[in-house]
């Protein structure tokens, strides 16, 4: 993983997409760069929302391959390291798709692109 790169937590890039008027200006700044990570916890989130009725995302298969493609970047798998991390987090934030978030960003040394406080109260880099 290329360090220094941002790693876009899930709301962050359905607003990309959808909705980007809602992105902070650094956020969009941090977007402009060549250097964007996607995590496939994301996808996970959305399908699982979607299927709950959480999101109005009618088809996430097709939604993931479409924003993987506008967004670029490279795709982030959950590797044993970032369970690993997640061991060792102090329990702030009960959100356990952010929290993976948060143990990817801290093994890999990116920085996170969210708008969620609560990130910001662990030893990782947060823009927003």
């Amino acid at each position: 993983m290329t360090p220094g790169a941002y790693l876009l937590d899930t709301s962050t890039l359905i607003w990309a997409l959808g909705d980007p008027d809602r992105l902070s200006q650094p956020a969009r700044k941090a977007l402009s760069r060549e250097r964007l990570v996607i995590s496939v916890a994301s996808y996970w989130e959305v399908v699982i929302k979607a299927r709950k009725g959480l999101l109005r995302i009618a088809d996430p298969v097709n939604w993931w391959s479409r924003a993987t493609l506008l967004i670029g970047g490279e795709i982030l798998s959950i590797r044993a390291a970032h369970i690993s991390a997640l061991a060792g987090l102090p329990e702030i934030h009960k959100d356990p798709f952010d929290r993976i978030l948060i143990s990817q960003a801290a093994v890999e040394g990116l920085t996170v692109v969210s708008s969620d406080e609560q990130m910001r109260k662990y030893p990782v880099k947060v823009i927003w």
